[in-house]
C-alpha cells in the first residue's frame, strides 16, 4: 500500500509517500480501505513534534477518515467486510489501508460521501461535546465562535445554530465570515479589521455573548473573555494562533465568568458512552439535513504539503481532505 511515511520529524515537505506491505488485522482489529482521509491542524503539530500525543518514529500521521472493511481480526462482529465506516485514531489514516482497534471504527452517515464523512467525526464530535457537556448552551442564548471558518470553528457555527443559538461568527476575513453565514451564523465579525470586543459589544448592545468557542487563542483570547457576559462560558478548544495566552485571573473572577477545557479525546476515554450517544445526536442531525461538512478542497496524497499550507496559511474554509482511494 501508499501510504505518507513520517522517519524524522520536521516539515510537511520533509515527508514522502512510500510502499509498506499491507496490514493484517489481529485479534479485536480490522483492516480498511481508506478512501478519504481529513488533514486536522493537530496533524500538522503532530508531524512536527509538537503535539501533546506522539507516536514513535516512523509513523504513518492522520488521526480520520473513511472507507470500506477489507478484512476483520478474530472476535469483531460489529462490523463486517464490505462495510462503509468512518474511523478515528491517533495516526495512521495517510494510507490507503489502516489497521485498527474495532473500536475505533464508527458508522458512516449514509447520506455523506466519503469525502464528507472523512471530516465529519473529530470536528462535529469535539464541537458538540464543547457546546451540549461543557458550555451546555441553551437555545436563545448568544455564542461567539472565533476561528469561525475553519475545521472545527465551522461544526460549531453550525451546531450552534441548530441548537437554537445566536452565533456570531468572527473569522480573518470578509470571504470567510460569508462562509460562517451560510452555515448558520446571525452577525460576523472579521477580527483583522474590527476591534474585536467592541464589535461584539456593538452586535449584543453590550450585553456580551453569553459563550465564547476560542480554537485560536493568541492575541483574540483576551478581548473574547473581556467580551463575555456575567456569568459567561469560555471554551478552550486549541491554540491556531500558535501562541497559548496567559489570562489575568481577576477577569474571570469580577464577571463570575467560566473557563472551561475542552479536549474531547480525554473525554471519549473516561465517558465513551457519552460519546457513542453524542455520535447518535450527530448523526440524527445528518438524518434530518441539518448539519453536514463542507468539504472545500480536496488533494491527493502526494499534494500533502500543500494541504498543509493552506492550514497553516490560514486559508481553510471547511474541511481539507486526502483523497486517498
Amino acid at each position: 500500500m501508499r501510504a505518507l511515511l513520517v522517519e524524522k520529524l520536521g516539515p510537511p515537505a520533509a515527508h514522502r509517500v512510500v510502499d509498506l506491505p499491507d496490514p493484517v488485522p489481529g485479534p479485536g482489529e480490522i483492516v480498511v480501505d481508506v478512501k478519504a482521509a481529513a488533514l486536522n491542524f493537530p496533524d500538522l503539530l503532530m508531524i512536527q513534534g509538537d503535539y501533546q500525543v506522539q507516536p514513535d518514529l516512523p509513523f504513518v500521521p492522520g488521526a480520520e477518515g473513511s472507507g470500506i472493511v477489507a478484512a476483520t481480526g478474530a472476535g469483531v462482529d460489529a462490523v463486517r467486510v464490505g462495510d462503509e465506516v468512518a474511523f478515528l485514531s491517533v495516526s495512521g489514516a495517510f494510507a490507503e489501508m489502516v489497521q485498527l482497534p474495532a473500536f475505533r471504527v464508527l458508522p458512516k452517515a449514509p447520506e455523506l460521501s466519503f469525502a464528507e464523512a472523512a471530516g465529519f467525526t473529530l470536528t462535529y464530535a469535539t464541537s458538540y461535546y464543547a457546546l451540549r457537556q461543557r458550555a451546555q448552551l441553551r437555545p436563545g442564548e448568544t455564542l461567539l465562535v472565533l476561528g469561525a471558518a475553519g475545521g472545527v470553528g465551522a461544526a460549531a457555527v453550525e451546531l450552534g445554530a441548530v441548537m437554537g443559538a445566536r452565533v456570531i461568527a468572527a473569522a480573518g476575513s470578509d470571504e470567510k465570515i460569508d462562509f460562517a453565514r451560510s452555515l448558520g451564523a446571525s452577525d460576523g465579525i472579521n477580527y483583522t479589521t474590527n476591534d474585536l470586543k467592541e464589535a461584539v459589544r456593538a452586535l449584543t448592545n453590550g450585553a456580551g455573548p453569553d459563550v465564547v468557542y476560542d480554537p485560536v487563542g493568541g492575541s483574540l483570547a483576551e478581548p473574547a473573555l473581556r467580551s463575555l457576559a456575567w456569568g459567561g462560558r469560555y471554551l478552550v478548544i486549541g491554540f491556531a494562533a500558535g501562541d497559548i495566552p496567559s489570562i489575568r485571573l481577576n477577569l474571570p473572577l469580577l464577571k463570575g465568568l467560566s473557563i472551561v477545557g475542552v479536549y474531547w479525546g480525554s473525554w471519549v476515554e473516561h465517558d465513551p458512552a457519552g460519546n457513542a450517544a453524542n455520535y447518535g445526536e450527530l448523526l440524527a442531525m445528518v438524518s434530518r439535513g441539518e448539519i453536514r461538512p463542507r468539504v472545500t478542497a480536496t488533494y491527493s496524497l502526494d499534494e500533502f504539503a500543500q494541504a498543509c499550507e493552506v492550514i497553516s496559511a490560514r486559508r481553510a474554509m471547511g474541511k481539507i481532505v486526502l483523497d486517498v482511494g
